[in-house]
C-alpha cells in the first residue's frame, strides 16, 4: 500500500530493494559464470558435452526391468582445440548471460523506480525492449554458436582419426524456444511501460 505522500510503504521498500538486489546478485553471477567458462574453454585441455548417437549404455544391460538403454551426450576432454571452436563455445555462454545481465539491469531500474514513486520511465521501455531482443539473439544465437563450435572440434577430430562421425553428431543444434516466449513477454511489458509513461504524462498535463 502507497503511503498518502505516495511513496511506497517501509515493507514494500524493503521488498522492492531485496528484488533489486537479487536482480544485482542474478547479474555478478552470469558474468562470473560467463568468466568460469571462458576460463574452461580457453584452457589447455577444455572438456565439453558432445551430443552422441547410436551408443549403448551397456553398465545397464544385466538391470531387470531395463530392455535398451543409450546415452545422447558424453563429456570429451579435448587436448587440442581450434581457436574457431573455442569462441563458439564461449559465444554459446556469453549470449545468453548478456540477456540476462540486461533483464537484470531493467528489473533493478523498476525497482529502484518503484521506490521513487516513478515506474513509468522511459528508460524502462527502453530497457526491457532491449532486454527482449538480446533473449531472442542470445538464446538463439548462442544454441547456434554451440552447435556450429561443437561441429568445429568433431570435424577436426574426424580429420584425426576415422570413426569419429560414426558416434558423434557431426552437426546438431536442437533449439530451445523457451527464451522467445519470454521475450515476447517483454517486448509487452516494454510497450506497457511507453503506455503508462503517456498516460502519466497526459494525467500530469490535466493536474
Amino acid at each position: 500500500m502507497l503511503t498518502r505522500q505516495g511513496r511506497p510503504s517501509l515493507a514494500e521498500g524493503i521488498a522492492l530493494g531485496l528484488i533489486a538486489t537479487g536482480a544485482v546478485s542474478v547479474a555478478i553471477g552470469a558474468v562470473v559464470a560467463v568468466a568460469s567458462a571462458a576460463f574452461e574453454v580457453f584452457g589447455a585441455a577444455p572438456t565439453v558435452s558432445m551430443p552422441v548417437h547410436d551408443v549403448q549404455l551397456t553398465a545397464l544391460d544385466d538391470v531387470p526391468g531395463v530392455s535398451a538403454a543409450t546415452v545422447d551426450s558424453a563429456l570429451v576432454t579435448v587436448s587440442a582445440m581450434a581457436g574457431g571452436a573455442r569462441w563458439m563455445l564461449l559465444l554459446e555462454t556469453a549470449l545468453p548471460a548478456l540477456a540476462t545481465v540486461a533483464l537484470c539491469a531493467g528489473v533493478w531500474w523498476l525497482g529502484i523506480s518503484l521506490i521513487r514513486s516513478r515506474p513509468f520511465r522511459t528508460s524502462l521501455g527502453w530497457m526491457f525492449g532491449i532486454a527482449a531482443c538480446l533473449m531472442v539473439a542470445g538464446s538463439l544465437f548462442g544454441q547456434l554458436a554451440g552447435g556450429i563450435g561443437r561441429a568445429m572440434i568433431v570435424q577436426d577430430l574426424a580429420d584425426s582419426g576415422p570413426g569419429v562421425e560414426d558416434v558423434l553428431w557431426t552437426l546438431l543444434v536442437q533449439f530451445d524456444l523457451a527464451p522467445v516466449g519470454w521475450a515476447f513477454a517483454l517486448a509487452l511489458i516494454a510497450g506497457l511501460f511507453e503506455i503508462g509513461r503517456r498516460l502519466q504524462r497526459d494525467t500530469e498535463g490535466l493536474v
